[in-house]
């Protein structure tokens, strides 16, 4: 519910990041949180000092984080543990940029690494200090303390409901605003009173509660301040009630080094005009466009057109990124605006605000945080620094990704696409393999199924009720077969290919359809035979392809079709056998299947375990060689998760490289939801830590562009240590240890779940069958399952029915 009710305010609320801490979550979640939080403090929780190792093998913090004339001798708060870095890494070429200096953009981290951690505690700020300049979104005291906290009240953000239950209500540019105000208490109490949380449900909660607000004073009294940037909120609210925000903020320039003031209020920055160092630059913030700047009582929308005057008063604009890049109506990227160019022209800086990772934006990004920071990185007027939640994805993608776009693809891990580029197009389409060759995937796949009539064509499933549109057409051919799954479909095997292209692919959202993928094209594309998949491969020149074949003694034994025999006739018929320029990989889950195809040493045959396991016994690896040459396992089989926390590898790595068999893991996507807390919600680091951390031979994803951008950046090279990432199980040693996911069960490949009995045979449908069949088989690890069939054909009539809606 928490995270639904924030992907609900995401699609409400506009793309400025900022605005998202006043988002209307339902009472019961703030409640909840809060509870639990005063659930520590009564037990009095000290938790371990021990600070992830953000920066290990990392050279970023020995690069000037912001340009050279920006710089400042300062001082970090002191971190839990002290960051590493790797002394050996490739120096990093010379990047030349359109920004308005030529330096390469800055990243500035509001509240720190507050992707993580909540905004302003000390480890966002250790995590994000080195690569990334410091925001403070302030917020002011009656008695003028200046705190950290985004947004126009408290509550969002922190444990003040607690310290005080009543809440106010006060009107603020023109809105009235319920909640709790810094401006209704002074510095102490908010001291001593209010802690930290994330504002965002769907981020880690193990740190809420656990820091003080973040004191404007405290920071830079600490040995090493990060490199700052003053972001002034509501500074006419504030005078209303006798707080100059003015005064305050040169009283702190006075005593401190700040890199950059800013404030939506252009009264304010009139009123420091001339009054700031010379060395502190002075940015307008620009809120969104329909809403009213305070002292002119004009829409930003408005505004931003006169750049001329914008210039009288400032060095600088830091503005919502969809005033750079639109997001028309329907989600996708409009035309880009020439806001940053004719900035430029006239001097000033342009800083582009509400980049979070875990924040839907557009879907022509694909979920993927990388490109859409590369959208306004890569462009002929590159802006002059990002506003983020999650410092690490924005320094990668300057460090790693920007201006690499005619690099080739480096290191020996295949790119192996799931059922094509499926995060873009329905799978096993010509349009999901035509993007994929196009993302650079190495190796294409195609996971066999079976007509009726004996046709075999590429589908990830047997059963196309979530694939296609065939419950719409076909809803009276619904069966139960527990041998495949333990609900009710529409199979494959059930229609003839005549009657299966009268029904349209559907696009599988494998997050459910608040993540919908490339909703334009959800019907897009034809699904293509095995002998049209063997020929694109050929023609294309593809490094291999990957042949999946599902349910074979199923399909024998009740359906009368050899899909065994379907394959090798057609790889035979493309002469697949006989040639050694692309790679053909069969795999399966049934060893019975992969002996059929032991005498032609051309093909590599993969056993694929999609149970999840977390041991291989060496008797078990051994008992894999006799019949594969390599493994597709699980993610999870390979690095250990508990409750989206990394545990560390597994053996499973080991015990199957020891006997030289090859490993592939399986599936990557892109949307957050799926990515352990400790890839920080980036695509990019998962896959790197299995490329650099558990040496995978190859990865299966349904985003083969995401991959393919990785593997032809700097940061992919094994002993290169560009990119900040992170180390498996070092998030989860700085949870509180009550919160510690509890230790699971060891869950072994044993032989049993790995060798099959032999095929049955293929059964002759004309002749009458006998009374008392033979049931066929289990296959390895199958499981039995206890249906209702009508209830469960009604579920998938409902849940049909709900997703063709979208």
């Amino acid at each position: 519910m928490m995270m639904l009710m924030v992907v609900l305010c995401n699609e409400i609320l506009t793309s400025y990041l900022y605005a998202l801490t006043e988002c209307p979550f339902h009472p019961s979640n703030q409640q909840q949180r809060i509870i639990i939080i005063l659930f520590w403090e009564n037990k009095k929780m000290i938790r371990s000092f021990f600070l992830f190792s953000l920066f290990l093998h990392s050279t970023l913090a020995q690069i000037p984080a912001i340009p050279l004339d920006h710089a400042i001798p300062q001082k970090p708060v002191t971190p839990r543990k002290h960051a590493t870095h790797h002394k050996h890494a490739t120096p990093i070429l010379v990047k030349k940029w359109s920004t308005l200096s030529g330096n390469e953009p800055i990243v500035i981290a509001r509240g720190g690494f507050s992707g993580l951690y909540p905004e302003g505690t000390p480890d966002a700020i250790s995590a994000s200090k080195g690569i990334s300049t410091f925001l403070c979104n302030l917020q002011l005291s009656k008695d003028g303390g200046a705190f950290c906290v985004t947004g126009d009240t408290l509550d969002n953000a922190t444990t003040v409901a607690l310290f005080d239950p009543k809440q106010k209500v006060y009107n603020i540019n023109g809105k009235n605003v319920k909640g709790h105000f810094s401006i209704d208490y002074d510095s102490s109490q908010i001291d001593s009173n209010v802690t930290m949380i994330q504002s965002i449900f769907s981020r880690p909660s193990y740190y809420d509660g656990l820091d003080a607000v973040l004191n404007v004073d405290v920071l830079f009294g600490a040995e090493k301040p990060p490199v700052f940037w003053l972001n002034v909120q509501h500074a006419g609210f504030y005078a209303q009630y006798g707080v100059e925000a003015a005064q305050t903020v040169l009283e702190v320039l006075e005593a401190c080094p700040i890199a950059f003031v800013s404030s939506s209020d252009i009264g304010f920055l009139k009123s420091i005009a001339g009054k700031t160092p010379r060395m502190t630059k002075v940015i307008f913030q620009l809120l969104n466009a329909m809403d009213v700047e305070a002292s002119t009582k004009r829409p930003y929308g408005a505004i931003v057109k006169d750049l001329l005057t914008i210039k009288s008063f400032a060095s600088g604009i830091m503005v919502p990124k969809d005033f750079i890049w639109p997001v028309k109506p329907d989600k996708y990227l409009g035309l880009p605006t020439t806001l940053v160019a004719d900035a430029h022209k006239l001097g000033l800086e342009v800083y582009a605000s509400g980049f979070a990772n875990d924040i839907f934006s557009s879907y022509s990004y694909n979920y993927d945080p990388t490109a859409e920071y590369l959208q306004f990185l890569d462009s002929k007027d590159c802006v002059d620094g990002v506003v983020t939640d999650f410092p690490a994805t924005a320094s990668n993608a300057i460090r790693c990704f920007a201006q690499n776009n005619t690099a080739h693809k480096k290191g020996p891990t295949l790119i192996i696409s799931n059922n094509g580029a499926s995060g873009m197009y329905p799978g096993g389409t010509d349009l999901a393999y035509q993007q994929a060759i196009t993302d650079g995937t190495d190796i294409i796949d195609c996971s066999v199924q079976m007509t009726k009539d004996g046709t075999p064509f590429c589908a990830a499933s047997a059963d196309l009720t979530l694939q296609s549109t065939a419950i719409m057409k076909f809803t009276g051919r619904s069966s139960v077969v527990p041998e495949i799954q333990p609900k009710s479909g529409i199979y494959t095997f059930d229609l003839t290919w005549t009657e299966l292209q009268t029904v349209k692919p559907q696009t599988i959202n494998t997050q459910g359809n608040d993540f919908q993928r490339n909703p334009a094209d959800k019907n897009s594309g034809k699904f293509v035979t095995l002998p049209e998949f063997l020929e694109l491969a050929k023609t294309k020149a593809v490094v291999g392809i990957l042949i999946h074949i599902q349910n074979a003694a199923y399909l024998a034994s009740k359906k009368g079709l050899d899909i065994v025999g379907a394959v090798t006739t057609a790889l035979n018929n493309a002469t697949f056998d006989k040639q050694t320029t692309q790679q053909v990989f069969i795999q399966s889950d049934d060893t019975s299947v992969l002996s059929k195809f032991k005498d032609i040493p051309s093909y590599k045959r993969v056993l694929y375990i999609q149970d999840k396991i977390d041991d291989i016994p060496v008797q078990t690896a051994e008992e894999i060689k006799k019949y594969a040459d390599g493994v597709n396992l699980q993610k999870t089989s390979i690095i250990k998760t508990s409750e989206s926390l990394l545990i560390g590898l597994t053996n499973a790595i080991k015990a199957l490289k020891d006997l030289n068999l090859t490993v592939f893991a399986h599936t990557f996507n892109n949307e957050y939801l799926s990515l352990a807390f400790d890839y920080w919600s980036d695509p990019n680091l998962e896959i790197s830590t299995f490329v650099k951390a558990a040496k995978v031979d190859g990865i299966v994803t349904d985003f083969p562009a995401t991959a393919y951008r990785y593997m032809r950046s700097p940061c992919s090279d094994l002993l290169t240590r560009i990119p900040v990432e992170p180390k498996p199980g070092d998030l989860a040693n700085t949870v509180p240890e009550d919160l510690k996911p509890a230790a699971e069960p060891p869950a072994p490949l044993l032989v049993s779940n790995v060798v099959d009995p032999p095929l049955p045979e293929v059964i002759n449908l004309t002749k009458p069958e006998p009374a008392a069949a033979t049931p066929p088989p289990k296959a390895s690890g199958a499981r039995a399952f206890t249906i209702n069939s009508g209830s469960t054909l009604v579920a998938v009539l409902v849940v049909a029915v709900l997703y063709a809606g979208h």
